[in-house]
């Protein structure tokens, strides 16, 4: 197995590790079981925003990626679609924001 293929792996298992996170962190905020998970979910949210910026918003596993590859293709690094590779920042991002969001209304004591 090549050394871009064991990144390209890792990478994908990270990706579907967030979407479990922001996923488990929506339906707890939507349901209002906010909890310890809820917590720690936003901590390691805040983590991997703080080293996308460390990065120059890049993840660390495409920096490392590149020595391996000069694709220019958006998902050279992950096995994802193209589009998703692409837009796969955004996409997250304006969830989480709305989980934030909603997070912040269900927390306003009434």
């Amino acid at each position: 197995m090549s050394r871009l293929t064991i990144i390209k792996l890792v990478h994908t298992l990270v990706w579907l590790f967030f979407n479990v996170v922001i996923f488990y962190l929506f339906y707890a905020v939507v349901t209002g079981k906010i909890d310890k998970w809820v917590w720690i979910c936003l901590s390691l949210i805040a983590l991997e925003t703080v080293i996308l910026v460390l990065f120059k918003m890049m993840c660390p596993l495409t920096v490392m990626a590149r020595k391996y590859s000069d694709s220019t293709k958006d998902n050279f690094d992950i096995y994802l679609p193209v589009w998703l590779a692409r837009y796969n920042k955004l996409i997250y991002t304006v969830i989480v924001a709305i989980i934030i969001i909603i997070l912040f209304f269900k927390l306003i004591p009434t």
